[in-house]
């Protein structure tokens, strides 16, 4: 029987040929940013280039101390930190584990300049041990290579 040839992951396969992905996070109910965090993390770990784009509301899961427990509320109705708590109780990675994935997995994170300044925070301190670049939607568009998704969250 020849040998099937078995899936490259990881971050060393991304090239050219890699479907990469890009998210524009712009809702700030925690659910949407949550599964757009598992997502990228997702498709990092299998070797696609991955870009966050986050702008709007969801620009609280950026900012320096736990700035995501100002995340609209889940759609359950909860807080943002009580469903991060009841979503940890069940074993789902939390929103501070999965930013630290994405970090990790070499996720690029780009933090919308109109979208601070729409929230009124023009010099936003973003959270430890997070890598973000403040820029515009041409940055977002112009990394975006040809083939590759873009969705809109």
């Amino acid at each position: 029987m020849p040998d099937t040839p078995q899936p490259s992951a990881g971050p060393a396969a991304q090239g050219p040929a890699s479907q990469g992905l890009a998210i524009v996070i712009h809702a700030g109910g925690y659910d949407r940013v949550h599964y757009a965090l598992v997502m990228a993390s997702g498709a990092a770990a299998i070797g696609r280039p991955v870009i966050l784009f986050f702008t709007g509301r969801a620009l609280w899961t950026l900012v320096a101390d736990d700035g995501w427990k100002a995340l609209d509320f889940a759609e359950d109705g909860s807080s943002a930190a009580t469903r991060d708590a009841l979503l940890s109780h069940r074993g789902v990675a939390t929103m501070p584990e999965l930013l630290e994935a994405c970090t990790a997995l070499g996720v690029r994170i780009i933090a919308c300049e109109m979208g601070w300044r729409a929230l009124g925070l023009n010099k936003p301190r973003v959270a430890e041990g997070l890598t973000v670049e403040t820029a515009g939607v041409v940055t977002l568009l112009g990394a975006v290579q040809p083939g590759h998704h873009l969705v809109f969250v």
